[in-house]
């Protein structure tokens, strides 16, 4: 591995090790909207090798299912099932535009997830303290 790469991946997991609860969400976040961006573009490009789409696809409902178990229901309550619920829906949607090679319901979790991020963002920076590490955001709802 070049040292380039070697810098880019102490990088990165620095940047995972070092981020608060609410950020290290939105990382999921943006993981899964990139990865579902990716089978899009391969299905609209009309790729011969669905392999592609599909580990894009794959990789998505990885990141979907880590945000299912890192959901407290005890402690989340009504939000938590309610965001179970909905991450359940995506991984659904996702298999069904994985299996038909349809990206409309890609698309729709696209959506949903763009909007979801949105709200994550904004608690996240409404929640940070300007000049103190971030306490982090409770992802029990």
């Amino acid at each position: 591995m070049s040292v380039r790469a070697n810098s880019v991946s102490a990088y990165k997991e620095t940047s995972v090790r070092t981020a608060s609860g609410g950020k290290m969400i939105i990382m999921l976040y943006d993981g899964a909207i990139r990865n579902i961006d990716a089978a899009i573009s391969h299905l609209e490009a009309g790729t011969k090798q669905l392999d592609l789409v599909n580990t894009s696809v794959v990789k998505a409902q990885d990141i979907i299912t880590e945000l299912m178990v890192s959901l407290d229901m005890e402690k989340g309550g009504e939000i938590a099932e309610k965001l179970f619920a909905l991450y359940r829906f995506f991984s659904n949607q996702l298999m069904d535009g994985n299996i038909k090679k349809d990206p409309e319901p890609l698309r729709s979790v696209k959506t949903m997830m763009s909007d979801l991020r949105g709200a994550w963002a904004q608690i996240e920076n409404t929640t940070s303290v300007k000049g103190q590490a971030p306490t982090g955001v409770n992802i029990a709802g």
